[in-house]
């Protein structure tokens, strides 16, 4: 089986509050040649993030610390930037699940991830993104 490329220097934020498990996403994303432009691990700082550093794609943990979880934070991006946004959970029920459809994310991994899932799960989201751009925005902001 072949490997799936990837869109060299694309910038990836990443939020998620184990750090372990981050810091292993983004040492995995380098070596394939992401530029992981951040790690947050509350919804507040992911925000921050996005705006300070413009990320093309943002991996989501849906359980993250903070008055925000990873679906009201990922409304909150939808509503101010055009950033595709992949949940990753440990967490998969169906409640959760019909919260996230709301949002009109590009993917859902379910934690522990599998060898090329986050990357497949990227250049998915990216290819949908520039297909139809502003997909996951609920209104446009003027």
């Amino acid at each position: 089986m072949g490997v799936v490329k990837t869109v060299i220097n694309l910038k990836v934020l990443i939020v998620d509050d184990e750090i372990i498990l981050a810091m292993d996403v983004k040492n995995q994303l380098e070596k394939l040649g992401y530029n992981v432009v951040g790690i947050a691990n509350n919804g507040e700082d992911a925000i921050k993030l996005t705006k300070e550093r413009t990320p093309d794609v943002i991996l989501m943990d849906i359980v993250i610390k903070g008055d925000m979880d990873g679906i009201d934070t990922t409304q909150q991006i939808n509503k101010l930037y055009d950033t595709p946004i992949i949940y990753t959970t440990a967490y998969f029920d169906d409640d959760i699940l019909k919260r996230a459809k709301k949002t009109k994310s590009y993917g859902y991994i379910i934690k522990p991830y599998q060898d090329g899932q986050i990357n497949t799960a990227i250049l998915i989201a990216i290819t949908k993104h520039k297909q139809h751009p502003k997909i996951g925005l609920s209104k446009s902001k003027n």
